[in-house]
């Protein structure tokens, strides 16, 4: 797939992710938060719970599943974006969970949007 394509691709997953976790009475606070480490592709809010959430589409199965893409090394970076965004923000009581929305699209198809709660443990990660 062309760079271009992957970033539409990347793009209109973000954009159907957003959707289901309003839908689903999350409140986005930021989208594609920018740090050193990289970027967060949303962080929201559900309830008192602060939610950093990544999105991963994909268009086919060649590669595995959109979930299966974050690896333990994924999740220490997340973790490590996390850390930051709360150190820009100043301390905070609030909760922090992780959370993955794997979204699939092909040809023809309806989008199918997973969202998967407490995806993974990155507090280990977090300073």
């Amino acid at each position: 797939m062309a760079r271009l394509d992957r970033l539409a691709l990347g793009k209109l997953g973000e954009e159907l992710a957003c959707r289901e976790l309003r839908r689903r009475g999350y409140a986005i606070l930021a989208r594609r938060f920018r740090t050193r480490f990289g970027e967060i592709d949303i962080i929201a809010r559900d309830g008192p719970t602060l939610v950093f959430v990544e999105v991963k589409t994909r268009s086919s199965l060649a590669y595995g599943t959109a979930a299966d893409a974050v690896t333990t090394r994924k999740q220490a970076k997340i973790g490590l974006m996390a850390s930051e965004f709360l150190l820009r923000r100043g301390p905070t009581m609030s909760p922090c969970r992780f959370d993955v929305v794997a979204v699939a699209v092909g040809e023809g198809r309806k989008p199918v949007v997973e969202v998967i709660r407490g995806a993974f443990d990155a507090t280990a990660f977090v300073r």
